[in-house]
């Protein structure tokens, strides 16, 4: 899977902003990007909301995504925002 990371400063970011800026990142890398999985640390909520478990340390939205065709992990603020697409 291909990482991109992201760091803003300066501006308080939300999740609909975070959101924009890693689909038009993910829009670069491919034309038609599917959201598989998301993250937002500050408000503690992903999807799927239904993966609870963790593998190897790694939060289970998070292996969801690696094992459903995921091939782009965008991370906003060391992680704050993370979105995997196919």
């Amino acid at each position: 899977m291909e990482k991109v990371s992201i760091k803003i400063e300066g501006r308080k970011l939300h999740f609909d902003l975070a959101n924009a800026m890693a689909l038009a990142i993910g829009e670069d890398y491919e034309e038609d990007p599917m959201l598989i999985c998301w993250n937002d640390r500050g408000r503690d909520m992903h999807s799927p909301s239904g993966v609870m478990c963790e593998i190897k340390g790694a939060p289970g939205w998070e292996v969801y995504g690696e094992n459903h065709g995921g091939r782009l992990r965008i991370s906003i603020n060391d992680d704050d925002y993370v979105f995997i697409y196919a």
